[in-house]
């Protein structure tokens, strides 16, 4: 089975709270969503970090346009390889 892991970039850590609290009832998530702080490269500021949604899809199932469109609502985006 060939699972897939999908990783949502948002602004700040309140925008990847909400998102990782919506995305079960929104898409059915079984897994709980990890949030990661993504310090921009060269900045030690925190307030320049990002945070990333880390989902794991098993099964493959999940929309990647719903799911980019859903982090736009958050001022944020699906990070594509």
């Amino acid at each position: 089975m060939n699972g897939v892991r999908h990783v949502l970039v948002l602004p700040d850590r309140d925008a990847a709270e909400e998102v990782a609290q919506a995305l079960p009832e929104r898409f059915g998530v079984a897994e709980e969503p990890q949030l990661v702080r993504d310090a921009l490269a060269g900045e030690d500021d925190a307030e320049d970090a990002q945070w990333l949604v880390v989902v794991e899809d098993p099964a493959a199932r999940l929309d990647a346009a719903a799911l980019d469109a859903f982090a736009e609502e958050y001022e944020g985006w699906l990070e594509t390889d």
